[in-house]
């Protein structure tokens, strides 16, 4: 079926893509525009991929032609959030001289990280680079790359007033004769209640005639469900929220409902390890499919049980980022019939693997991207393409302009999804490793439509409801939970662990953290990944010492979501793709972490979603570097205890322990003061 999908929703000022699913580069597609607000003057084009850039709020409705008839889609623009900042950096901030600064390009997710889309001005006055951007209500880290490089740069955090995202939950039940829809609508944290609009599905035959909506609730009789109904609601206050989705069935009289948009059930208690292949084996081996399999014990001895492996595809790079062949895996490495003997030993043990699924970008040394440049038919419009003026390298592009590209990633250029030929090609890909692995970690998953996810979500689910999808999306945006991805990257805590292991920041800035996804708008149905660094940020125990590293480990270890370790966290490795230390790692530490993991496997509290500050009094150390908080429910409760500094404190908690024998380290460490605490305590509470 090439029906576009559900409805989208969006705000005005934000385009939406909207093209066929099932796409063929062969067959003929066509779309119009029926319906516009009064005031709009919106348009789409002629291609089979159109680009709607709502500018006035309402509802927009268009038709697609495709071989398999004509279907409807519906668009609903919201106002616009932003407001227009102005964004500075003094110049004795940077450690550059002004005049020797052609020009500064300005980046951050307002600009996709396109280098040169925006340019800072040096305003000689008052000695700083500035540039205007249109920012949400939240917090906004924007680079200044001079002379469009990182060397130097400037960061630029920017605080923009408003409030958060409402957000909304569905529930359907029975009465009678009728199916009804419930909408849970929640304000966002310092926002107005909001309300609830509700949309059908285009693919569906429930009309509108067919439904009552009344008080947050949508009623439908029983009879009009002939088939699969999809039913989504959006909340809206100052700002909307992202849309969630009930499916509805009736059959034999019986009524069922779904969630198609919750995770996977596992994935509330999955413990995810990373690793960066090529440095896993160790020093003197090479790191081949085979060498990781020797190595599963290790992974079994920790506890983990899913695996997340950097890219296994064609790579002339370490890294493995730059591929060449997606359809098949990288020689150094080993064949494809290795890679999943590789997988099933990793399902012998329990653990499931994630598959590094890049289809933003390909190696421009991959064969089509070369055809591509030298103007080869059929390869014209595989890749972005952007005017010469846009381009900040100092590349002789063959073809007309210079291809499109994020940061300064001049070798991986982006796919462009405006083409059905690109997107048969990445579904041709998906579709290739769906049978193969348990789930995607989705690389640059920010850079790549949302209509194309929502693709991919539906094919892996159909497939296999239990398939993981993991959004690599920086920072992290509530949208792409919309029908889109089960585990989030939590970019609010990663940042605020750093800080506190820093010394910039008081300990129980932890619950300012998780509050945040509140106030972005993920439901709490939502899991996030809670990790201290990975192959693309510098290692904590570099950065922030190894003082701070245990407590920050135990805190992405003992609070709701699914915690990540990154390989050589545990072994005591300092460089951010380092090998891996084997025969001089640090043993006490590896430890320390699967203790941790064994905890959580066995302590249920560990796993719920509940987590309440607990107020401690603190001697022998700095209170600003220990917080505390209980965890679970009912009988079922555990307080844990986290000191990132380096001297040990004794704390007293106002929630009594059932005992002082630490959980992790099965040691007593209850005192005649208090409670002792090196690192990290979990204990039973009454």
């Amino acid at each position: 079926m090439h029906h576009p999908g559900p409805p989208r929703f969006t705000h005005v000022g934000s385009p939406v893509e909207l093209a066929p699913r099932n796409p063929d580069a062969t067959a003929a597609f066509s779309w119009r525009l029926l319906e516009r607000p009064d005031g709009s003057e919106a348009t789409v084009g002629d291609s089979p991929v159109v680009h709607l850039d709502p500018d006035v709020t309402g509802t927009y409705r268009l038709e697609l032609d495709a071989p398999d008839g004509t279907h409807r889609q519906t668009v609903r623009a919201f106002p616009d959030p932003r407001t227009t900042v102005r964004v500075s950096v003094a110049a004795d901030e940077v450690d550059v001289d002004p005049e020797s600064v052609d020009s500064a390009s300005v980046i951050g997710r307002f600009n996709d990280f396109t280098m040169g889309r925006h340019r800072a001005e040096y305003d000689e006055e008052r000695e700083e680079w500035a540039v205007e951007a249109r920012l949400p209500p939240g917090d906004h880290n924007l680079v200044f790359a001079f002379d469009d490089e990182f060397e130097p740069y400037a960061d630029v955090d920017v605080s923009v007033a408003g409030p958060g995202r409402p957000r909304v939950s569905l529930r359907g039940r029975r009465e009678g004769d009728e199916l009804v829809v419930a909408a849970d609508a929640d304000p966002a944290p310092d926002g107005a209640a909001p309300e609830v609009e509700f949309y059908l599905d285009g693919r569906d035959a429930l009309s509108r005639g067919d439904v009552l909506v009344a008080d947050d609730e949508l009623r439908v009789p029983a009879d009009a469900i002939s088939e699969l109904t999809r039913v989504h609601a959006v909340p809206v206050a100052e700002r909307h929220g992202i849309a969630d989705t009930l499916e509805l069935a009736v059959e034999g009289g019986e009524a069922s409902f779904r969630r198609p948009a919750d995770p996977p059930a596992w994935v509330r208690d999955a413990t995810v390890y990373q690793i960066f292949v090529r440095e896993f084996a160790g020093e003197t081996v090479e790191t081949t499919f085979e060498e990781i399999r020797r190595r599963v014990p290790y992974l079994e001895h920790l506890g983990v049980d899913t695996l997340w492996l950097t890219p296994v595809a064609e790579s002339p790079t370490r890294h493995g980022y730059h591929i060449t062949d997606l359809f098949d895996t990288a020689s150094d490495l080993g064949t494809r019939e290795e890679f999943e003997s590789l997988v099933d030993r990793l399902h012998e043990a329990g653990i499931r693997v994630l598959f590094d699924l890049v289809v933003n970008h390909t190696s421009r040394d991959h064969p089509a991207y070369q055809l591509h440049e030298a103007g080869v038919e059929g390869y014209e419009d595989l890749y972005g393409r952007v005017p010469a003026a846009e381009d900040t390298s100092e590349i002789e592009w063959s073809a007309d302009g210079a291809p499109a590209y994020y940061f300064n990633w001049t070798k991986i250029p982006n796919l462009n999804y405006d083409s059905l030929r690109t997107r048969e090609w990445m579904l041709d890909v998906v579709e290739e490793w769906l049978p193969v692995v348990d789930g995607f970690r989705c690389d640059v998953a920010w850079g790549v439509p949302h209509g194309f996810w929502k693709e991919v979500r539906a094919r892996a689910k159909a497939r296999d409801p239990e398939f993981l999808l993991l959004d690599e999306t920086v920072p992290r945006n509530a949208d792409f939970r919309e029908n889109e991805f089960d585990l989030h990257y939590d970019t609010d805590l990663y940042h605020t662990l750093r800080r506190i292991g820093g010394g910039e920041a008081s300990a129980t800035e932890l619950f300012d953290a998780l509050a945040d996804s509140e106030r972005r708008g993920y439901p709490d149905e939502a899991v996030h990944m809670r990790y201290v660094e990975n192959h693309d940020e510098d290692r904590y125990l570099a950065e922030c010492g190894p003082d701070a590293l245990p407590a920050a480990a135990a805190a992405t270890l003992t609070l709701p979501g699914a915690p990540m370790i990154y390989y050589g966290q545990e072994r005591g490795v300092t460089e951010q793709r380092g090998t891996m230390k084997w025969h001089d790692g640090d043993a006490e530490l590896t430890e320390f972490h699967r203790r941790l993991v064994a905890v959580r496997n066995a302590e249920p509290a560990l796993r719920s979603e509940r987590v309440e500050p607990v107020n401690v009094e603190v001697t022998g150390a700095a209170a600003d570097d220990v917080v505390a908080y209980e965890r679970g429910e009912g009988d079922d409760r555990l307080v844990v205890v986290l000191n990132f500094g380096g001297d040990a404190a004794t704390v007293r908690l106002d929630r009594v322990p059932s005992a002082t024998t630490d959980l992790v380290s099965d040691e007593e460490v209850g005192t005649g003061d208090g409670i002792r605490v090196e690192d990290a305590v979990v204990l039973r509470v009454e």
